[in-house]
């Protein structure tokens, strides 16, 4: 044997050697894993059935085709869908029967697609409203980042809500790697939510989001801290904030943990808050100071 194979071989054993020390987290290889680039597929079915012309196949706009590509969509959507919950429940290694458990769960979700859609076209009316810059709802749809992480959201929280594990964290996160917003698919966000611009934006697992609420980019939803068990591992517990209906929350503002911020309150941009506010409320920095000290560089 040449001291390369000596080499190649010695390093194979190191890396598939799955009950060594750290790499006993690597899940076995007979166990089968969801499929990132399936996984995008689904989304992208999904958003032809949902918004038709928009995404997909821009010729189904046609009223006599919409009909045969919805149905051939929706046929794909299941097959492929019904395969990545059947990777990610055996994926979790908690259920028996998962083929049937897998084929009831893709049914069940396509059944929601229509109240999914109901729910989009909520958001995306909140974001066309709030900006003068949209000129029409169907520019909202194809240039705004928000939307393409709403659906991404909607989809998976609706996924989340059903019992599926690893999949609906999948789909947020491809939305998160192409639009800079991270929001966690289990937050519970009500109709008419809109993100302006968003980059930045992040919702924590347990968030609870009412109606008709704007946010700006850089906006942080997140933990003041954790509760650790008697092990040190944290606890999943409530830890997020609550906007209640109608609350706006301007750029760069960071809101954490489990406090409420009361409905139809503002919070101004920079902000950092950390304790409960009561509906009505303004939230806003002090004033900036004016100096004449600042002149010829002096103050820098």
């Amino acid at each position: 044997m040449s001291a390369f194979d000596d080499f190649l071989e010695r390093n194979v054993k190191i890396l598939t050697n799955i009950d060594a020390g750290e790499y006993k987290y690597i899940p076995r290889p007979e166990r089968p894993l969801p499929n990132i680039n399936r996984i995008g597929e689904i989304v992208n079915l999904a958003k032809s059935i949902l918004f038709p012309g928009f995404f997909g196949n821009a010729e189904i706009i046609n009223a006599n085709a919409l009909e045969y590509y919805t149905k051939l969509y929706i046929e794909k959507l299941y097959a492929l869908l019904n395969e990545q919950i059947y990777t990610s429940v055996c994926f979790s290694n908690k259920m028996d029967d998962m083929e049937k458990l897998s084929s009831e769960l893709t049914i069940a979700f396509i059944d929601k697609l229509s109240e999914i859609k109901r729910l989009l076209a909520t958001d995306i009316k909140a974001v066309y409203d709030g900006d003068p810059a949209a000129t029409n709802y169907e520019e909202v749809i194809f240039c705004y980042p928000a939307v393409r992480a709403m659906i991404h959201y909607r989809i998976a929280h609706q996924l989340l809500i059903m019992g599926i594990p690893v999949l609906p964290r999948i789909i947020t996160e491809l939305a998160h790697a192409a639009t800079g917003i991270d929001i966690h698919p289990g937050a519970k966000i009500g109709e008419y939510f809109s993100i302006d611009h968003g980059t930045g934006v992040v919702i924590g697992e347990t968030c609870v989001i009412g109606s008709h609420v704007r946010l700006y980019q850089g906006v942080t939803l997140g933990a003041k801290g954790f509760k650790l068990d008697d092990k040190g591992i944290p606890l999943n517990i409530p830890r997020h904030p609550i906007l209640e209906d109608n609350v706006i929350v301007y750029s760069n503002s960071t809101i954490l943990g489990r406090i409420t911020i009361g409905h139809h309150t503002v919070i101004g941009g920079n902000i950092w808050q950390v304790n409960s506010v009561p509906p009505y409320s303004r939230i806003i920095q002090k004033k900036a100071v004016t100096s004449s000290s600042f002149s010829d560089g002096s103050g820098i």
